[in-house]
C-alpha cells in the first residue's frame, strides 16, 4: 500500500494477504460486499459495519443555484446521495 492513497487493486491485494486468500477471491469478495451496499442503498436501506460505520441515503432537497459560465439562476432537482457515518472504533484509530 501507498502512503495516503490506495486504490481498489492494492486494497485487493490487501484483503488477500490478510485473509490469505488469492487475488481472484479478494476481489470476488469486495465486489460482493460494494454490491451488497449499492443494492441495500436503492432501496433506501442502510448498512450498518459494527466498529467501522453506517452506510445511509440522505435527501438533498431542490434548490437554486447559479450556472457559474453565464450566472443565470437555474433549479436544481431534489435528489438522494449517499452517506457514511463512521463509527467510533474508526474514529479513535484515526485519532
Amino acid at each position: 500500500m501507498r502512503g495516503n492513497e490506495v486504490n481498489k487493486s492494492e486494497l485487493i491485494e490487501h484483503i488477500a494477504t490478510q485473509a490469505d486468500i488469492s487475488k481472484a477471491a479478494a476481489g470476488r469478495a469486495l465486489e460482493a460486499l460494494i454490491g451488497g451496499v449499492k443494492t441495500t442503498l436503492k432501496k433506501n436501506g442502510s448498512v450498518s459495519l459494527v466498529g467501522f460505520g453506517t452506510f445511509s441515503v440522505t435527501k438533498r432537497a431542490a434548490r437554486a443555484g447559479r450556472n457559474p459560465r453565464t450566472g443565470d439562476a437555474i433549479k436544481i432537482k431534489s435528489a438522494k446521495v449517499p452517506k457514511f457515518r463512521p463509527g467510533k472504533a474508526l474514529k479513535d484509530a484515526v485519532n
